[in-house]
């Protein structure tokens, strides 16, 4: 599996008002995705893609649930700095340089130190290096590093900081080369019976389970063999008792969500059957599309369900309705305490990553391109009608389409979303998005 595909995590960890929000927004620009009708969280500007040199990796902000009183604000950074220890790849460590070194910074500084954990030590506001020198080397005695001065609210400093962060990925770049197995997250709100669907797993297949040594992160992943196949299930579900973190603090539950969602290739969404889909469910839903996902909605607790003939069928509605924006998930029905169906789930993840990474050639794309035309024409404006030149497969997880046309003003979503369609009847994808770049080629022969 490429690389690529597992973005590394970046998180930002500071005392309140140090400009976490700042160096967030700054970064991530107007890279933040609204996509038409995902509820997705992206709005919430939690997390952002990031791009810098040839590098792309995922800026979590762990600031948020700010406290009022000073006796909170140690206790607050160390839960933000436990989230950022167990799900980020390298931390930023925020500081500010006005209000200097301070108790509660040496306390979380600590902290990072023993986790191991990459660390660059960032120091905020400093808009003239000459007249804060002397203040910013006071944080050397944090004994984590250089610190590197930045303004984040003028954007000075970024280019060092970044090279800084980066320099950290190359490692966890070359360790994901060689694991080829399936990774797949168990993703769901809180007592949605995540665990007990890994630990079922485990049991109904007599496997020879073993936690994978690692970091804190890694330690919530699952080896699990079935039919003489690997797979590596990614729990979010086990930090909880290790860390205490609040649960019922959804900013929390999203961030270790996205971190397990980034590492996977199939997530596994479970959604409680007796009390069905709620919003929670479907931005937890919207970070997988987002990312790229394969998704597979397991409906757990199904013995519980009262049933008759259209039981299933119903609640499959149901389901596409609410999570409409991704009608290409796969459905299963399953129960963790009698173990129904749970077996189906493998077969059903090989299926999503086949779909995941399959490959069409260009010739095929075009007929099916064409043929679509040619059932529903293209959309015009102002007597310009959109010309689809040609469309090529760019590349997988998710399978992802380039299309070359006249004008990009012309290629509607709706008509963009025909098009999906089409390359869906033809080919299945079933369990995975489908992502359609639409790229402007001016034709020789001068279109109007």
């Amino acid at each position: 599996m490429s690389k690529n595909n597992k973005k590394p995590i970046v998180a930002v960890v500071g005392r309140p008002n140090v400009g976490k929000s700042t160096l967030f927004n700054a970064l991530a620009g107007s890279r933040i995705s609204i996509v038409e009708d995902t509820p997705g969280i992206t709005r919430d500007r939690i997390y952002a893609d990031i791009s810098w040199l040839n590098h792309n990796f995922t800026l979590i902000d762990t600031g948020g649930i700010e406290p009022d009183s000073k006796d909170i604000i140690l206790s607050q950074m160390r839960e933000q700095a436990e989230i950022a220890i167990i799900t980020a790849d390298v931390i930023i460590f925020l500081v500010d340089v006005r209000q200097g070194l301070t108790d509660a910074d040496a306390k979380v500084a600590d902290m990072l130190r023993r986790s191991r954990k990459p660390v660059v030590l960032v120091v905020n506001k400093v808009d003239s290096f000459e007249k804060f020198e002397v203040d910013v080397y006071e944080f050397y005695n944090l004994g984590i590093g250089e610190p590197f001065a930045i303004s984040a609210a003028n954007r000075m400093g970024f280019g060092e900081m970044l090279d800084e962060v980066v320099s950290h990925f190359e490692d966890k770049e070359d360790e994901q080369e060689d694991d080829d197995r399936p990774r797949v997250a168990i993703v769901g709100k809180p007592n949605v019976g995540k665990s007990s669907i890994i630990n079922k797993l485990i049991g109904e297949n007599r496997l020879i389970v073993s936690e994978i040594a690692g970091t804190t992160r890694d330690a919530v992943d699952t080896e699990v063999v079935h039919d003489g196949k690997e797979y590596v299930f990614i729990d979010t579900a086990g930090l909880r008792r290790k860390n205490k973190i609040k649960e019922e603090l959804e900013k929390y539950m999203i961030i270790r969500t996205v971190s397990a969602v980034e590492r996977a290739d199939v997530v596994v969404l479970v959604i409680d059957a007796v009390e069905g889909v709620t919003e929670q469910d479907a931005k937890i839903a919207g970070i997988a599309h987002d990312r790229g996902k394969g998704i597979i909605i397991a409906v757990n607790k199904w013995d519980a369900i009262e049933k008759d003939g259209k039981t299933v069928y119903s609640y499959t509605e149901k389901i596409r309705n609410i999570l409409s924006f991704m009608t290409y998930a796969e459905i299963i029905f399953i129960s963790a305490v009698t173990g129904q169906r749970l077996n189906k789930l493998f077969d059903m993840i090989d299926m999503v990553i086949q779909n995941q990474t399959l490959r069409i050639s260009t010739g095929v794309i075009n007929e099916i391109v064409s043929e679509a035309a040619a059932l529903q024409q293209p959309p015009s404006d102002k007597g310009k009608r959109l010309k689809i030149y040609y469309a090529t497969q760019a590349g997988v997880k998710p399978p992802t389409f380039v299309f070359f046309v006249n004008d990009k003003e012309l290629a509607h979503f709706s008509y963009m979303r025909y098009m999906e369609n089409k390359l869906r009847e033809a080919f299945g994808f079933r369990g995975t998005p489908i992502k359609i770049v639409v790229r402007e080629r001016k034709s020789d022969k001068g279109d109007k």
